[in-house]
């Protein structure tokens, strides 16, 4: 193709860019919202309308939802009640002349219902490796793995939990911070936290047999799964779905409150349908609607470090795992000496 030839189709597919939006703004068409307000809750509904101010000749018009249709209408009600929590938005595709435009009408949704209030009640005390910065636990076939952290410190684990023997181990290259883990269909998923890459091991051997790349979710922090797919957080509000043969990201949900999102969610752990996830510098572990993203209930952690050794490495909460066989809860963090396994009760 000549230089011209190829200038002139670059100016008319901007021009033509261009063009598009102008007839968006010149339209005058807009979304609205009755009773607007800065967030909206699940118990809430949204009557929303097209706005055509300008009498603009529309031939048709769809309005979704999270990538469904809500109304091929100028005007319709969304109720919240099952929808997923967190910045959303409605949409409108209208067709105007030869034009499609595309419309937004950004929103924020909270959870209808104040988290519950837990507390805990500690079964047993096990010995845990004072120097082991803990990323992610999870049990598998009774034994506990861990994935720790930390620029040259960084290793994958297989525990006796009573002892707190390390029965295995392998070493990152120094290179990689470690982050979490899950197990699932006989592999162990072991995330890094700004490589952009995980790796997959056999839980036999801890020999790595595959590595996979991350999408929009930049960073690695906790992993777990609900024995069919995994779940990702990536230090955001965000909890990404990982399809388990391709381990792309599906779509995320949001972690809200009544009130505000939870940021910074790290270690994840799944259990009796919900995600338990800790919040990064908190000592409190966050009870999850894995569907929706709310903040169903809250446990408060704060008296366990009282119990630890006090030195100077010391650091936060930062491993959850569930044991199906005890139905009991296993507690610790980064440089923890303590293993803690917990009863979770409602205040």
């Amino acid at each position: 193709m000549k230089v011209s030839s190829l200038i002139a189709v670059v100016l008319y597919l901007l021009l033509s860019g261009c063009n598009n939006s102008l007839t968006v703004r010149k339209s005058g068409l807009s979304i609205q919202l009755k009773n607007e307000k800065p967030t909206y809750s699940l118990a809430d509904s949204i009557a929303f309308r097209l706005d055509n101010p300008k009498s603009v000749k529309v031939s048709k018009v769809k309005f979704l939802f999270d990538g469904k249709i809500i109304d091929t209408s100028n005007s319709g009600t969304l109720s919240l009640g099952k929808e997923k929590l967190g910045k959303q938005q409605i949409e409108a595709q209208i067709i105007v002349a030869q034009d499609t435009l595309l419309l937004h009408k950004k929103i924020t949704i909270v959870n209808d219902k104040k988290p519950v209030l837990y507390t805990y009640e500690v079964i047993n005390q096990y010995p845990h490796d004072i120097n082991a910065y803990t990323q992610g636990l999870e049990f598998y076939e009774g034994l506990l793995y861990e994935s720790t952290g930390l620029y040259g410190k960084s290793s994958l684990r297989k525990l006796d939990y009573k002892t707190g023997e390390i029965l295995q181990e392998i070493k990152l290259s120094n290179g990689l911070f470690g982050e979490g883990l899950s197990i699932l269909n006989n592999k162990i998923y072991q995330l890094t936290w700004r490589a952009g890459v995980g790796f997959i091991y056999n839980p036999e051997t801890l020999k790595k047999i595959g590595s996979f790349a991350y999408g929009k979710s930049k960073e690695g922090w906790g992993l777990c799964n609900n024995g069919k797919k995994l779940y990702k957080s990536d230090g955001t509000e965000k909890i990404w779905t990982l399809n388990p043969s391709t381990l792309t990201e599906q779509g995320y949900i949001q972690c809200y409150t009544n009130k505000k999102k939870i940021p910074q969610i790290n270690e994840l752990e799944w259990a009796n349908g919900k995600i338990y996830a800790n919040q990064y510098q908190k000592n409190g572990v966050a009870i999850i609607d894995p569907e929706n993203g709310a903040v169903q209930g809250v446990v408060d952690f704060t008296p366990l470090r009282k119990q630890l050794t006090q030195h100077e490495d010391l650091d936060v909460l930062n491993g959850i795992a569930y044991n199906p066989k005890t139905d009991t809860f296993f507690i610790t963090g980064k440089n923890w000496d303590k293993l803690f396994e917990v009863k979770i009760i409602k205040k």
